[in-house]
């Protein structure tokens, strides 16, 4: 499969919207949504493609993923990577999480929740560790998530 990888542009929003929303249900049921769907897809238009720092996988003019990366003082995060729950497991994430390192200076942080299994795999076997748990007090959804790095 041919992958371009570009910056999410205005007319991107619906798709990473809706791919998004289809992730979260479809793999994270431990953690619902703190917000509406209409929400999210406004919260996606308004904020978080106009940061600049979003990236989306593009195969045949489909939008099949992407990656929000965010930078502090201090470390680049990595705010959201997500697929098309029908992309998974055709190296899309590996092709994003590249970028992000390609994009963002170590050492590199991301949380995600303790429950996804999966997703903690896929970033440990990419050189991540797993640095801090949490009881989930400081995420929306109020769920146990960890603290992985990459340095």
């Amino acid at each position: 499969m041919q992958v371009i990888l570009r910056q999410a542009a205005i007319g991107d929003e619906h798709r990473v919207a809706e791919i998004y929303l289809a992730s979260r249900k479809r793999y994270l049921p431990y953690a619902p949504l703190a917000h509406t769907d209409d929400a999210v897809r406004s919260w996606i238009g308004s904020q978080l493609i106009p940061t600049g720092g979003v990236t989306v996988a593009v195969s045949k003019e489909i939008v099949l993923g992407f990656l929000a990366v965010s930078k502090d003082d201090r470390y680049g995060w990595i705010d959201h990577l997500y697929l098309d729950p029908l992309a998974v497991g055709l190296g899309l994430g590996t092709i994003l999480l590249e970028q992000a390192k390609l994009t963002l200076s170590a050492p590199i942080r991301l949380y995600t929740f303790q429950e996804n299994i999966d997703a903690r795999r896929f970033y440990t076997r990419h050189g991540f560790k797993e640095i801090a748990l949490t009881d989930g007090a400081f995420n929306e959804e109020k769920v146990p998530d960890v603290l992985l790095e990459w340095a």
